[in-house]
């Protein structure tokens, strides 16, 4: 084709020649044809949209869609149509526009230009029908009207014929349709030619043949991201704020939820006002009730744009659509959707994927399960209070959490191995009972913590006892306090007393697995009090019982038995067997930390035949566990090693992975009991690694520390430095001070061996405050012990005196006047080595009155000896012979007649320099 323009006399004819092709103005077709045409054709194919300035986070979206429209197709299979569906606000056509423009600007792409419309399928008011666009198209493809047909489908044929000829001249050109609400909408509008290709956007994933692309809300950073380049746009770089206040413009991205749309309108109203604090916005959008209203600027409202998709659900989807904010949970699943509904899984399940296809909820990371964005939450939420009729929220609310109470019930049952009531079918086993929790354990937290008064007080009460063995075994702490804080809150307004025992019981028991030991004795305190007013004997033993160990975890041994020894009585009053048997096992071991190892073995055998015969196959793997410790205490290495295996295998059994790995713990301790190192270290390090996999801190920190003595008694000092280091980090952390003291006194030891004299001393130092603020007097003196010794070693004098005598107080204070003795021995030594021979006097004086005390006549010759030497040199001639006298005596009658002989030959060197010094005068 060619073409004339005679710019100087314009209106002027042009000619033109096509040859051996088609141009499309008059529609007119065939071979070396002259057309006569208007002077000017400005077909609108450069008529993109501006694209945004402020575009960020999308990269891999933009390569991927410029894939589908790159000219070679690498495959062979080229992609005509990427429709990219997402919730109202994403961003869908913001990135298709960004596509667009890039696939322009790349040469050879889209020689022939793009055509854009918009078909406002969601505004019902603005709507363009499948004929109305195109005759906008073929306007802009350079159609005139009177060529146009009347009808659809002429339209349609005339449409992508057009395109077609476009493509065979080397012009092929990008379609880009934005906004349709249906496929019916966009079907006449797709081109068919095989090379033409399209980008379609929609709230609603359609059925047209398209590739199909999920545009997701943005990244952490990238929504912080836009608020910046946005302020910047439009304030220049100098605006700070964003960097200035980071934080808070993190918490402004979360509470827009990342979605474009809305961050774009707070961007807006940041810019309105240069001076504006972003902690003013999320001052503004923390007020959940109100966030949508605070979304919105002069045309752009992120609860209108959500209204548009909502007017488009039929009266059932809308209903549910309604329902769904009732769950608290993070998202919810088909089978609890359906008692929101009251309709069956399958009703439930086909209007979910309705929602889902309209992009107002997503699909959840497991099928079945679904997500709402927290803004469309909010909107569905007003919906729901403004359009719900009286009592219908009530008793989709009520359906829902009866439901959960049952079920939670039924899947704790098969935990506990009891009698399945209700619900008996629902589980098929307790790897179905776990399974179900595991993915229901938010939305279960959540319903007690963030809807307490949904449930009535049984129900709250129930929810919680089922839950607390499943927290247990997952060691999901936070959650069980949480859960249980927020059901004591509940049960207390309705003044219900026995639900305040029985949760404050739960309470009790979940704050002593994080050491809140303290808050664990007064919760159980007071639901004993409770029972025994209540006249409830169950509650009471069950009260005491745990009462008692949580004395145990506060060293407070005495009161701990008493309080087990009470429990068992109660419940072998009231025949209750299981009690009883729990009672033992911790009656045992408080025993043991008592030494009383024998007793012990007793109580945790009688807890396994307890358990055993009334079939508590958990019970008796307690019981078993506790069992082993003791009889390795008392030297009974094999049974004991055999008694961990047993207790291995029930827990394996019945799935409970935390305590089958402690059982693998405690054979390790066996192992290296038994001298056979390797095994242990093995055994140390599988179970270090499977706590920290159960998230269970407090049980890594005591693998470490047992895996840490392991490998030094191999003599691999360094890996057990570097395991005692991290365990008393977690120790610290958790708050358990002697703990932390054992691993780092260990830590110590090992740092002793590698001869780091200064990393010892601290450690030692440290291990000495942590068991003195617990209140562990013997060993923070023994430690204090140990770190004078270090500090004569290392010549640090005056600090290791001090430090003997804080350890010498200490024995002192304990009552242990034997060790006391010994430190003060040392310290006189020490003393007469500084030639500071009256201090060294009095020490050796104190240690002698701690020797004569408990009647250890040898010691207490040695330190009188220790007197009369420091006494001589001190030139206090008498004091010396007076001492060296008495030492000289109980030597001689004890008949050590060595050290005898030696204090003679003293007594006469005394006796001769008081006898050259009175001479002398």
């Amino acid at each position: 084709m060619t073409g004339e323009y005679d710019h100087d006399s314009l209106p002027a004819v042009v000619s033109n020649e096509i040859s051996g092709g088609v141009f499309f103005h008059a529609v007119i077709q065939g071979r070396d044809i002259t057309v006569q045409l208007p002077p000017q054709i400005t077909p609108a194919l450069s008529g993109l949209p501006a694209s945004s300035p402020t575009f960020v986070g999308r990269d891999n979206e933009v390569e991927t869609l410029l894939q589908t429209l790159a000219p070679d197709c690498r495959d062979g299979k080229p992609t005509l149509v990427s429709a990219v569906a997402g919730l109202a606000g994403v961003g869908k056509t913001e990135l298709v526009l960004q596509v667009a423009h890039e696939a322009l600007g790349r040469n050879g792409w889209f020689p022939g230009g793009a055509l854009f419309v918009d078909l406002f399928g969601y505004d019902n008011d603005r709507r363009l029908s499948p004929e109305h666009a195109l005759d906008g198209l073929l306007r802009a493809l350079g159609i005139p009207d009177e060529h146009i047909p009347a009808h659809l489908q002429d339209r349609s044929q005339l449409y992508r014929s057009v395109l077609t000829a476009y493509a065979e001249q080397g012009k092929r050109i990008l379609v880009v349709i934005d906004n349709t609400s249906a496929a019916d909408q966009i079907r006449p509008l797709l081109p068919s030619d095989g090379a033409t290709k399209a980008l379609v956007t929609s709230r609603h994933t359609l059925d047209v043949g398209a590739r199909l692309h999920d545009l997701d809300i943005l990244g952490p950073d990238a929504a912080v991201d836009l608020i910046r380049q946005a302020l910047h746009h439009a304030r220049g770089s100098d605006d700070t704020r964003v960097d200035a206040e980071l934080q808070q413009a993190k918490t402004i991205a979360e509470l827009c939820g990342r979605l474009p749309l809305a961050l774009q309108i707070v961007a807006a109203l940041l810019a309105d006002i240069p001076t504006r604090p972003l902690a003013s916005v999320v001052e503004d959008l923390s007020h959940t009730q109100d966030r949508l209203g605070g979304l919105q600027r002069e045309a752009k409202a992120v609860r209108a744009a959500f209204h548009l998709s909502y007017q488009h659900l039929n009266v059932e989807q809308a209903r549910l659509f309604r329902f769904l904010p009732l769950s608290p949970g993070p998202d919810i699943s088909t089978e609890a959707a359906a008692y929101l509904t009251g309709d069956d899984q399958p009703t439930a399940r086909r209007l979910l994927q309705d929602l889902a296809r309209a992009h107002l909820i997503e699909p959840g990371q497991t099928w079945d399960r679904w997500h709402i964005h927290d803004l469309i939450r909010l909107y569905a939420y007003e919906q729901g209070r403004s359009q719900a009729e009286a009592g219908e929220r009530n008793t989709a609310l009520e359906r829902l959490c009866g439901h959960y109470v049952v079920t939670a019930k039924a899947a704790s049952a098969h935990l506990h191995r009891l009698p399945v009531q209700g619900a008996s079918n629902r589980f098929q086993d307790r790897t179905d009972a776990l399974a179900w929790l595991e993915v229901e354990r938010s939305y279960l937290t959540a319903i007690v913590t963030s809807s307490p008064s949904l449930l009535l007080p049984d129900a709250c009460v129930a929810l919680v006892g089922a839950l607390d063995r499943f927290f247990d075994w997952r060691g999901c702490f936070d959650d069980w306090i949480a859960v249980d804080t927020a059901a004591l809150h509940s049960v207390r307004r309705e003044n219900e007393r026995r639900g305040e025992g029985t949760v404050l019981n739960h309470l009790g028991v979940a704050l002593r697995q994080v050491r809140r030991l303290n808050e664990s004795i007064e919760a159980h305190t007071q639901a004993q009090t409770i029972f025994q007013e209540l006249g409830d004997r169950d509650g009471e033993a069950q009260s005491v019982d745990n009462l008692g160990t949580a004395l145990q975890d506060a060293r407070r041994f005495d009161e701990a038995i008493e309080a087990h020894t009470q429990a068992r009585t109660i419940f072998q009053e009231i025949g209750d067997r299981h009690g009883e048997g729990m009672a033992l096992t911790n009656l045992g071991l408080a025993l043991a930390e008592v030494r009383r190892f024998d007793e012990a073995i007793e109580a945790h055998t009688q807890a396994r035949t307890i358990d055993h015969e009334i079939g508590d196959r958990h019970g008796e793997g307690m019981a078993l566990t506790n069992l082993g410790l003791a009889l390795a205490e008392v030297r009974r290495f094999d049974e004991a090693i055999e008694t961990h295996a047993q207790a291995r295998t029930i827990f394996h059994e019945h799935h409970d992975r935390r305590h089958e790995v402690r059982a693998l713990g405690n054979l390790g301790l066996v192992l290296c009991d038994v001298q056979r190192f390797d095994e242990a270290i093995d055994t140390g390090s599988q179970a270090a690694a499977a706590f920290e996999d159960l998230g269970d801190d407090y049980s890594q920190a005591g693998a470490l520390t047992n895996l840490g003595n392991y490998l030094s008694e191999v003599r691999r000092f360094d890996e057990a430095i570097d395991v005692y280091a991290k365990a008393a980090s977690i120790f610290r952390r958790m708050c358990d001070r002697h703990s932390e003291g054992i691993a780092l006194e260990n830590l110590a030891r090992a740092l002793l061996e590698l001869r780091r004299f200064e990393d010892a001393v601290g450690a030692h130092g440290e291990a000495a405050a942590a068991f003195g603020e617990t209140g562990d007097r013997h060993n923070e003196a023994m430690v204090l012990d140990d770190v004078s010794l270090l500090l004569w070693q290392l010549q640090r004098f005056d600090e290791a005196i001090t430090t003997h005598i804080k350890a010498a107080t200490a024995y002192l204070e304990i009552g242990d006047r034997q060790r006391e003795g010994v430190v003060m021995t040392r310290i006189g030594a020490l003393l007469w080595g500084l030639r500071r021979f009256d201090e060294a006097i009095d020490a050796s004086t104190q240690a002698v009155s701690a020797f004569r005390e408990i009647g250890d006549l040898y010691s207490q010759a040695k330190a009188l000896s220790n007197v009369g030497n420091a006494a001589r040199k001190a030139r206090h001639f008498r004091q010396a012979i007076e001492a060296y006298e008495e030492a000289a005596a109980i030597y001689q009658d004890t008949r050590h007649e060595r050290e005898a002989e030696t204090v003679y030959r003293y007594l006469s060197l005394a006796h001769n320099e008081l006898w050259r010094r009175s001479h002398i005068a």
